[in-house]
């Protein structure tokens, strides 16, 4: 019988619901549990490019690939994720739901969501040590429990990112050099400025997003970082906002930091606007220490690791 690939896709990601799975894992489940259907599937293979079982079980992958959005248009349980590799699940949960389930929330207007283990305080150590190893950004977590009250319950809401940074762009420069830099200018540093998410599809995207605007604002650059990005709309969404605001988007890989994406890179601002780091650096106590130590770093020229958030080890 001939190989029905949209059925068994299907039937692989039924079987495991809310299980995230490359195509390549989908294609091998096939190719195990339809054993005839693949013989046969390439004994018919015209052109002579499947001549192996390994050659079939790429055959899979690329048919899966491509099949995709007409499956997604049929099958709206079908979903996937952004970023690299694409990962394929089926869920019955709406997307508010999802991103509810993402957070630990168990509301009673969101039946469905279950608690993941992984939660969004567990992302702040995980983005520090990617950022150090790719930008060689020293960073400092903003706790928003050490903000003052003063403003009222939402005077302070989306007023502070997750993790700030610092990008000492003199680095490698020779020592003269460097004291000359520090002499003659403020160019010595870019500031960064990250918002922390586990989960951002169709139901979030803009809110997230516009969260990262308004807690970046005063920084060189603003970025969105992700644990999982669903759906190819959100994507096209976020670099729509991009081209408007200039926020980056980084995909966060919680298994491996090293893996993850910078999918868009962000729009750098020239100037730090240093009236809003004082309303930052007035409100909150994390956000003074931050200044601290770039005032610090300005003062001796050398960023000393113990004072940051990044993993012990040498550049």
């Amino acid at each position: 019988m001939a190989l029905n690939l949209a059925k068994v896709v299907l039937d692989c990601l039924k079987a495991r619901p809310e299980e995230k799975l490359t195509a390549r894992q989908i294609a091998e489940w096939i190719f195990k549990t339809y054993p005839a259907e693949c013989q046969e599937k390439k004994a018919n293979s015209q052109g002579g490019y499947i001549n192996s079982d390994a050659d079939l079980v790429q055959q899979l992958v690329a048919e899966i690939s491509s099949s995709r959005p007409r499956l997604q248009k049929r099958y709206l349980e079908l979903k996937t994720t952004e970023g690299r590799p694409r990962k394929y699940y089926y869920s019955e949960k709406s997307d508010v739901a999802e991103v509810a389930a993402a957070e630990g929330q168990s509301a009673a207007s969101v039946p469905d969501a279950e608690v993941k283990s992984i939660g969004e305080h567990a992302l702040y150590p995980l983005l520090s040590a990617y950022v150090w190893e790719e930008f060689g950004v020293y960073s400092k977590r903003i706790d928003e429990k050490r903000s003052s009250n003063r403003r009222g319950p939402n005077g302070n809401r989306w007023l502070y990112p997750d993790v700030v940074g610092m990008e000492d762009l003199g680095a490698e420069w020779h020592r003269e050099v460097r004291d000359c830099v520090n002499q003659y200018s403020d160019k010595r540093t870019k500031l960064w400025s990250f918002e922390a998410k586990l989960l951002i599809n169709r139901s979030n995207v803009r809110e997230c997003f516009f969260q990262a605007v308004s807690n970046s604002s005063w920084a060189n650059f603003g970025y969105l970082v992700a644990s999982e990005i669903e759906g190819q709309d959100t994507l096209k969404e976020l670099r729509m906002l991009f081209a408007a605001h200039g926020i980056g988007l980084i995909k966060l890989d919680a298994e491996n930091p090293a893996d993850s994406q910078v999918l868009i890179p962000a729009r750098e601002r020239d100037e730090i606007d240093w009236d809003m780091a004082n309303r930052l650096a007035t409100e909150n106590r994390d956000f003074l220490d931050f200044v601290k130590l770039v005032k610090q770093f300005y003062q001796t020229g050398e960023a000393r690791l113990s004072d940051w958030d990044q993993p012990k080890v040498e550049r």
